[in-house]
């Protein structure tokens, strides 16, 4: 599988429709991450070939997209996108989390095996 593009349309029916709803809601069934970028951006350009074996090693599991800032200024605004690259991790359950700034793969590793694939209850 690869990384797949997202439009702001496409967020709206695929991940959560903020014109429509207060409250997070989820649309997905797998876990998915959520990377802004842009194609001038030396560290997207960085993170990509990560993001695209993650998408390889995960897939059934977990579903990467990429929205382009540039194009996806909405979307981008609704999220308060101040710098790229961001990342939106999002659970099947519970909040999203947002992390700015280009990660190695390991902390995406981890990130993805501890807090959207793991089933046991956090302990806060």
């Amino acid at each position: 599988m690869k990384t797949i593009r997202l439009t702001t349309e496409d967020f709206k029916q695929k991940v959560f429709d903020y014109t429509q709803e207060q409250e997070w809601k989820y649309r997905g069934t797998m876990p998915a991450i959520i990377d802004f970028y842009a194609d001038w951006c030396g560290p997207c350009k960085m993170v990509a070939p990560v993001l695209e074996e993650l998408a390889g090693e995960y897939e059934g599991k977990l579903i990467i997209y990429k929205v382009d800032t540039e194009k996806e200024v909405e979307l981008s605004a609704v999220f308060g996108i101040q710098s790229i690259p961001s990342f939106l991790f999002i659970p099947i359950e519970g909040k999203p989390m947002m992390q700015p700034g280009a990660l190695p793969k390991n902390i995406f590793k981890k990130v993805i095996d501890e807090n959207l694939l793991s089933t046991e209850a956090k302990v806060i």
